[in-house]
C-alpha cells in the first residue's frame, strides 16, 4: 500500500501566524525518544524566567544497541529567544565531550574539550540561531519560537560536532494535522526544517509548543509524553507486523 505524501499548503505566513501566539516562547516538557515506535530514551526540558530572558535545561538519555548517549545542556536565552550562553556535557558510547559557547563580538566562541584535547572555534554569529545537539527537543522548541518572530526566515543552527559548525535552516509549512494530547483532540501545525540538507518534521500544538519531531537519524522521533499524532507518521509508527505485511 503506498504511503501518502504530505504536500505543502498554499497558506501565507501571515495566515499561519494568526494560529500561533503573538509572543512566542519555548516551553518545558517531557519527551520519549523512539526508534521505529519503540522507546529507546527520554528527554526533559525546563524553562525558567529571569530578569533578562530565560534559563533552559535539556537532559537527554538514549540507551540502545550500538548507542549510549547522555546529554546535559544548560542555556541562557534573552527575551527574544536568542542564545546568550550555553554549557554542554555529553557522553557518546563512553566518550566524554564538554563545551561552552557564547557570542563574542561579531562571532560565536566555542570551547570544546573531548578525548583529552581542547579546541577553540570561532563561528559566524546570527541573531536567530539555535544551539542544536542531537536528540534535544529544547533546541527544536526554541526554533519554533524564533520562527514566529522571524517569519520563518534567517534561521540558523549551531551544530556542536567535531570543531563545530553553523548551518542555515529552511522552513516549509505543510497542512495542519490532528492529534491528541492527554486524550484530548488538538490541531497540530506541521513544518519541515531542512538543516544542513537533512529534513526534520516538526509538529507543534496550539500554543506553538513542540509535540513531535521526526529526526534525520533513521527512524528516530522525539514525542511529547501524552501526545499522539493521528494517524501516526512513518517515523513514529511501529513497523507493521508480519501478518499485516503479508496482507498488503
Amino acid at each position: 500500500m503506498p504511503i501518502p505524501v504530505r504536500q505543502p499548503t498554499l497558506l501565507t505566513l501571515a495566515i499561519v501566524s494568526t494560529l500561533l501566539p503573538s509572543v512566542a516562547r519555548a516551553q518545558p516538557g517531557n519527551f520519549i525518544i523512539a526508534q521505529h515506535g519503540h522507546p529507546v530514551g527520554s528527554a526533559t526540558v525546563t524553562f525558567a524566567s529571569t530578569p533578562n530572558g530565560y534559563d533552559t535545561t535539556s537532559v537527554v538519555r538514549v540507551a540502545m544497541q550500538g548507542l549510549s548517549y547522555a546529554l546535559s545542556k544548560t542555556e541562557q536565552l534573552n527575551q527574544a529567544n536568542q542564545f546568550v550562553h550555553v554549557q554542554l556535557s555529553a557522553t557518546v558510547n563512553n566518550a566524554a565531550v564538554n563545551l561552552i559557547a557564547a557570542p563574542d563580538a561579531a562571532q560565536i566562541l566555542l570551547n570544546i574539550s573531548a578525548g583529552g584535547h581542547s579546541t577553540t572555534t570561532r563561528l559566524a554569529t546570527h541573531s536567530a540561531a539555535i544551539f542544536l545537539p542531537d536528540f534535544d527537543p529544547g533546541a527544536l522548541d526554541t526554533l519554533l519560537a524564533l520562527a514566529v518572530t522571524h517569519n520563518n526566515r534567517d534561521l540558523w543552527a549551531i551544530i556542536p560536532k567535531q570543531a563545530g559548525s553553523v548551518a542555515s535552516i529552511q522552513l516549509a509549512t505543510y497542512a495542519d494535522e490532528r492529534g491528541t494530547l492527554d486524550g484530548k483532540p488538538i490541531v497540530v501545525h506541521h513544518l519541515v526544517a531542512t538543516i544542513a540538507g537533512a529534513p526534520t518534521d516538526l509538529f507543534s500544538g496550539p500554543e506553538n509548543q513542540l509535540m513531535q519531531a521526526e529526526l534525520p537519524q533513521q527512524g528516530f522521533a522525539v514525542v511529547r509524553k501524552g501526545f499522539v499524532l493521528t494517524p501516526p507518521t512513518k517515523a513514529g509508527a511501529p513497523p507493521p507486523s508480519p501478518s499485516r505485511s503479508a496482507a498488503q
